[in-house]
């Protein structure tokens, strides 16, 4: 497949349009120009017909004499000869025999008083207009013929000037090809050094294009990725130094007490006690890495890699609860709204859940419930805990990643509730109550449906 640049491009495409236009001309031009002239030769001969007819006059029109004959008016444009037929009768132009025979056939057989005939002769066309006039009583035949030198002459002529047309307009093009080709190429060029900026890590430069719609819709969906980049870019960052920074911590933790040990140091009472200080701060460094893990798994789902299926929210919660149960003994669970059904992935949902409610046993007092309930067109979500209300400060930014409250862990247990409600479609929600704190899980009843339809395609 050849390959054209743009200006090549535009230049072919003028090219092929001039070359379409002069095929439809060719084919179409010489059709109607020779009808229309075709017409006008009839009306030609009728006109030099009329002028020799005297309707007052019962007498057959004399001819006037005649300084062509019947060839020789092959070479003339406009001229036109005239026959009269009566019986016998015979006045006018000499017409070759084979000719004469064929207009007198064609006169005897006219029943309308005027009518239009054209016949080959020696390959060129001659036309005639046969008039039948009354002549005291009887019937003659006025016949008058022209030949198609005036058509096709003037066809040629018109054909000519219409290749010139053409010709010049095609020059002309040049013009408007070289500014078409120049106009869309600034745009397009200034676009392709703002890739190969991006391309090099570098977009922090703006770039907005001021002019026709599409290529100020084009420039703004460019500003749009070059926004998202940085967006991008700037999370990448500050996850890399939150995640180093929750990791420094327990590595130079086990670090110290294996160094500890090998140089017979106690920190603890024994080496037992300093053991288990490593296999803890290990676990906790093993729980954060696959939280990190797991967080950057998400940005790579949508919502068509999710495993769709209609969910019963008492059993689900029955199936969370039943981890966390004996966490804590002075607290318990209730669930309000067991018998809501709702479209999502179960695997997604009970992690959320169990985030939120190992983020709930952290300061919950006595109490955590899980409700579920319809709400329009969404269904809600929720874990309650009886714990402390938060500021409005808190509350703003507590699904940021690596944001922890006073007894936070890690920073990534809430971020990652956002991130399985947004891929189902939600939003998640903080509210304080009268007696504690309510998280939720807002999910569109409408999309769950639309989206588990999609997925069985």
């Amino acid at each position: 497949m050849i390959r054209l640049n743009l200006t090549q491009r535009i230049w072919m495409s003028f090219a092929v349009l001039i070359l379409i236009i002069g095929f439809v001309l060719a084919i179409i031009f010489p059709l109607s120009i020779k009808k229309t002239l075709t017409d006008e030769t009839y009306n030609i001969i009728e006109e030099e017909q009329t002028k020799l007819i005297d309707p007052t006059s019962k007498k057959i029109p004399s001819t006037p004499p005649q300084s062509k004959d019947f060839i020789d008016r092959q070479n003339a444009e406009r001229s036109v000869g005239h026959v009269i037929l009566q019986k016998d009768f015979l006045q006018g132009d000499y017409v070759p025999a084979k000719v004469l025979s064929e207009m007198t056939n064609h006169a005897h057989k006219q029943r309308a008083p005027q009518h239009n005939y054209e016949l080959q002769y020696k390959g060129q066309t001659l036309f005639y207009v046969t008039r039948i006039i009354n002549v005291k009583g009887s019937d003659a035949y006025f016949i008058s013929y022209m030949w198609d030198t005036y058509r096709d002459r003037m066809v040629d002529r018109l054909w000519t000037r219409l290749l010139w047309l053409l010709f010049f307009t095609g020059v002309i093009a040049v013009l408007p090809a070289l500014w078409m080709a120049r106009y869309l190429r600034a745009p397009l060029r200034l676009l392709g050094k703002k890739f190969e900026q991006i391309a090099k890590r570098n977009w922090k430069e703006p770039f907005k294009w001021e002019g026709d719609d599409e290529f100020q819709r084009l420039s703004g969906q460019f500003e749009s990725m070059r926004r998202n980049l940085i967006r991008y870019d700037e999370a990448q960052k500050t996850f890399i130094q939150h995640a180093s920074h929750e990791l420094k911590t327990p590595v130079m933790t086990i670090k110290s007490y294996a160094q500890s040990v090998k140089d017979g140091i106690m920190p603890k009472n024994n080496v037992e006690d300093m053991m288990d200080v490593i296999l803890k701060e290990a676990d906790r460094m093993e729980n954060r890495v696959k939280n990190m893990l797991y967080y950057t798994k998400l940005d790579t789902l949508h919502q068509q890699t999710l495993q769709w299926e209609l969910l019963y929210f008492g059993v689900l919660s029955e199936e969370v609860i039943s981890r966390f149960r004996f966490q804590r003994d002075d607290v318990g669970f209730g669930i309000h709204g067991d018998e809501v059904l709702f479209w999502g992935d179960r695997e997604q949902i009970s992690i959320a859940f169990e985030n939120l409610i190992q983020n709930a046993l952290r300061y919950a007092k006595s109490q955590i419930v899980l409700s579920a309930r319809e709400e329009g067109n969404n269904t809600i979500l929720g874990v309650w805990n009886d714990g402390e209300q938060l500021s409005e400060g808190d509350l703003e930014n507590l699904f940021i990643p690596f944001r922890k409250g006073n007894k936070g862990q890690f920073g990534l247990g809430l971020a990652i509730v956002k991130r399985i409600a947004e891929l189902h479609g939600g939003a998640p929600r903080v509210t304080n109550t009268e007696d504690g704190i309510l998280f939720e899980i807002i999910l569109p009843k409408d999309q769950m449906i639309l989206e588990k339809k999609t997925t069985k395609r």
